[in-house]
């Protein structure tokens, strides 16, 4: 473990750019045998990390360096799909003769990079259930973070971020813009949506979910999707669990594709989406060994409704159980380790075409070209003080202050998981409150 480097990182702000919003300094103030550099981005029509690994290529290596010899791991693996030829091709020249960094080419399937997934695909390593790949000696990095660990090395903070901007636009982009701009204004990046009436999802499509247009741009912002009104995809997310709950009462046929296809039950999990369907629908599975707490190893990636011929949602119904059995103060009792994955998992990786095909994401399936420098001046962003795992963070400022771009504004208490929050442009704070900063020039 490397103090110092965990400092630079907390000092950065710098969390998951890619999922949750972990802090990264908690975790990179562990010790690992392997670092997974994660560039899979197994969501549909994203991308960032494969755009970075081929533009930022250095400072994403560096990056990448700094974290392998602070957790003392012995290697260094960049998981990229062998799709992005001329990415790894790139890749393996810039580490040619590099014995401390390996070049790990995926198969085009769902979800590639759950970093669960990502852990076995590299290392024949299974996570304990409801684990971190920290327990079985690996630490998983996002590209994007990696990236800022780079910067921050260099004393820069987080106060930008990558994004894909794609569906119903008029041209697909990815770009870099200062976190706190509302997604209206990144939309604009892509010159403007191309229907009268239409919905947002930041994020995948199939983790993401359904925004609003006003909503501010934050740290773990990877994508905003737009789709026309009444696109089954839309239609699927608005779905209540009341109704989908009353359509697994008659339509499902019981068949278990939904545990076919799960990741975790493929690494040997005792997850069965089928049985815990039963459970909510009869009030019974039939099955002495399942219980209502299985549904805290779901990781949520939705893969099981786009199995379900009846198109039902099991990771809707093993969300609502977490809730719950969370608020009743049940923990997750679920840590065994899993002896072997299914011994057909090969055989039933989810191909990426195949669910773009079930999503009826086809036609916005198209490339996304980085654009990093700006056609604009942003001049206003709100910027949440808890974009982030763990506590918010505390304004440092009030309303009248004159910060400059980079300064820090927000702050968590030391041995608080949390996360510091920097001005992402210069100006006045105009407003303090709700939760947010806003500043604006």
């Amino acid at each position: 473990m490397d103090s110092k480097l965990t400092a630079i990182i907390r000092e950065a702000g710098i969390i998951g750019a890619g999922g949750a919003g972990f802090p990264t300094h908690v975790k990179a103030g562990g010790k690992a045998d392997f670092v997974i550099a994660n560039g899979a981005e197994c969501e549909p029509l994203l991308r960032v990390d494969q755009q970075l690994l081929e533009y930022r290529t250095d400072e994403v290596l560096a990056g990448l360096k700094s974290v392998i010899a602070g957790v003392g791991a012995r290697k260094g693996i960049i998981g990229i799909k062998k799709k992005h030829a001329q990415v790894i091709e790139q890749l393996e020249k810039r580490v040619k003769g590099d014995a401390a960094i390996d070049i790990l080419a995926l198969g085009d399937f769902y979800p590639a990079g759950d970093e669960q997934v990502m852990v076995y695909e590299a290392l024949e390593r299974i996570v304990p259930e409801g684990g971190i790949p920290l327990q079985v000696g690996v630490m998983v990095s996002n590209i994007e973070t990696l990236l800022n660990v780079h910067n921050a090395m260099m004393g820069i903070p987080v106060t930008h971020k990558y994004l894909t901007v794609t569906g119903a636009v008029q041209s697909p982009v990815t770009v870099r813009v200062p976190i706190g701009i509302s997604f209206r204004e990144a939309v604009e990046l892509a010159g403007g949506v191309t229907v009268s009436d239409y919905k947002l999802i930041e994020g995948g499509p199939m983790m993401g979910k359904l925004t609003d247009i006003p909503r501010p741009v934050t740290k773990t912002t990877k994508g905003i999707i737009v789709l026309p009104a009444g696109h089954p995809l839309l239609l699927s997310k608005e779905k209540s669990l009341e109704h989908m709950l009353k359509e697994a009462r008659t339509a499902c046929c019981h068949c278990s594709l939904c545990t076919e296809v799960c990741p975790r039950n493929l690494l040997g999990h005792k997850l069965h989406p089928d049985r815990l369907m039963r459970l909510a629908a009869y009030n019974s599975t039939c099955e002495a060994n399942v219980s209502a707490s299985d549904a805290f190893l779901c990781c949520e990636c939705g893969l099981c409704e786009y199995a379900c011929i009846m198109g039902l949602q099991p990771w809707k119904l093993n969300n609502y159980l977490k809730r719950e059995l969370g608020r009743a103060g049940v923990k997750n009792p679920n840590n065994r380790t899993a002896p072997h994955p299914n011994e057909f998992r090969r055989y039933k990786k989810f191909p990426v075409k195949k669910l773009i095909a079930r999503l009826g994401l086809e036609a916005y399936d198209e490339k996304a070209p980085l654009l990093e420098e700006m056609p604009k001046d942003f001049t206003r962003v709100v910027l949440p003080l808890k974009q982030h795992v763990g506590q918010r963070a505390e304004p440092l400022v009030k309303i009248g202050d004159l910060v400059a771009e980079n300064q820090l504004i927000a702050d968590v208490a030391e041995g608080q998981l949390g996360a510091r929050l920097h001005a992402s442009i210069g100006g006045w704070v105009r407003r303090v409150d709700y939760g947010e900063i806003e500043i604006s020039k």
